[in-house]
């Protein structure tokens, strides 16, 4: 079933398969489902009353997605878990939005990640390829450390001064050290203020330091070449903490992907030139939307039945008997179809529209119906093409499904009507059809050529 809240949203918890309760939110309603992949700075509450530039980020992310948000294990309101460095694997941490995307309904989305969770998108893309509908990085980071085939990392000894400016002036003094270099020429003291309270809101120096040091052990470099989802490499080429060549050694092991060099230096997300980073995700996720909508499309064969002369017979049998041999009409058609394997694909009315991948099985489907049909009293009529059709969800689209519903639309009462290709597709299944001629479908275009299908 899928959520949705308004933005700001209701802080829910999903729980991990090892017990973990991971803090998320939903907001939004757009056509894409949008993973946020958040770092250990983040907390899903502050970001609406304390980082006026990442609720503006969020906000513009859900105006186009249905976007999920969650603070990761040991961070903002999910729960501390530093006991235990098992809880802080790769692994468990996948696990986090496996659980996220469970209890909000998200069967398959795209992963938006930064800088080091991209590791964690990887990880998620390779283990649950069929969950994961895109790949989004920006600034992200393949590796921890430097190493001679990886020197844009930062070495062991800047790690380890790093870890002690954590220690010392986590939420105070670090948070205008920080901004200098991951948003160069951001100088604006309520920014600063905010970025403080920020670092606070999210995790303790304590466990910052943890955080920084496993993150630091990443090395997602040779499962790249194994992610085949599409994805998108988004990199600022005067990235002054992960340079530029960083992102284009992704782009190049991860197949089929697409790399973005956008201007300037702002290493961060949540900066001044989000717009410009936003406006590319934006066009990115449309266009693998609008790709999946023209490839999804599978060959089927469409049932369109009714019920001939609904309207006298409800005027004949009343309100109340009416609405009982529609649903008893509706009961025989469902058993029908677990019988024959079709899926329902939806009930107007009197009218009925089925799906099969196999024609045979759905001509006899619409025999048997009309034969069952007329033992309550009622006529029935069908029409049947098999084509390519358009899935939508649970839905299905296509020009497959009109021919079939203007065919029924001129059947005669208790008469499977199907066009040639049908006709011709179910040769040796021991169907036979008599010839009706070629006939115009209203707003398909040009003739159809006809066959009943023979009474046995």
């Amino acid at each position: 079933m899928r959520e949705t809240v308004a933005v700001a949203g209701v802080t829910k918890y999903a729980t991990t398969t090892d017990g973990v309760h991971i803090a998320y939110q939903v907001l939004g309603d757009g056509p894409t489902d949008l993973v946020f992949v958040p770092g250990f700075v983040f907390n899903v509450e502050a970001a609406w009353n304390t980082m006026d530039r990442v609720a503006s980020f969020l906000r513009r992310l859900a105006e186009f997605s249905r976007l999920l948000i969650f603070d990761r294990r040991g961070t903002g309101l999910s729960d501390r878990v530093m006991a235990s460095a098992s809880q802080l694997t790769l692994e468990a941490r996948m696990d986090d939005v496996r659980a996220v995307m469970d209890a909000a309904g998200f069967t398959r989305a795209s992963l938006l990640t930064f800088e080091e969770t991209l590791a964690l998108g990887v990880l998620f893309a390779t283990t649950y390829p069929d969950r994961t509908a895109a790949l989004v990085s920006y600034s992200g980071i393949a590796s921890g450390r430097w190493r001679p085939d990886y020197p844009w990392a930062p070495s062991d000894e800047e790690w380890e001064s790093d870890l002690t400016d954590i220690r010392s002036g986590w939420g105070g003094p670090l948070a205008a050290a920080w901004a200098e270099d991951i948003w160069p020429g951001l100088d604006e003291p309520s920014f600063i203020a905010q970025y403080a309270t920020w670092m606070r809101w999210s995790v303790s120096p304590g466990d910052a330091a943890v955080f920084f040091e496993v993150d630091s052990m990443i090395d997602v470099r040779d499962l790249l070449p194994s992610v085949r989802v599409p994805s998108l490499v988004l990199h600022r080429v005067g990235d002054r903490i992960n340079p530029i060549e960083a992102g284009r050694h992704i782009a190049g092991l991860i197949p089929g992907s697409t790399l973005v060099e956008l201007p300037g230096s702002d290493h961060g997300w949540m900066g001044p030139s989000q717009d410009e980073l936003i406006d590319e995700i934006r066009r990115f996720l449309d266009e693998m939307r609008a790709e999946d909508a023209a490839l999804d499309r599978v060959l089927a064969t469409v049932v369109f039945i009714d019920i001939v002369s609904s309207t006298a017979l409800l005027e004949q049998a009343g309100d109340s008997a009416w609405r009982e041999s529609l649903a008893s009409h509706r009961r025989l058609m469902r058993g029908l179809l677990a019988r024959y394997r079709g899926r329902e694909v939806v009930t107007t009315g009197d009218g009925f529209l089925a799906v099969f991948d196999g024609p045979a099985r759905a001509v006899k489907f619409a025999e048997t119906g009309i034969v069952g049909t007329s033992d309550m009293g009622l006529g029935m009529r069908a029409g049947i093409h098999t084509g390519e059709i358009q899935l939508m969800g649970d839905d299905v689209t296509g020009v497959a499904v009109h021919i079939a519903a203007r065919i029924a639309s001129i059947a005669e009462p208790s008469e499977v009507l199907v066009s040639r290709t049908v006709r011709d597709l179910v040769f040796g299944a021991g169907l036979t059809f008599s010839d009706r001629g070629e006939h115009g479908l209203k707003g398909i275009g040009s003739s159809w050529h006809l066959f009943a299908l023979d009474k046995t």
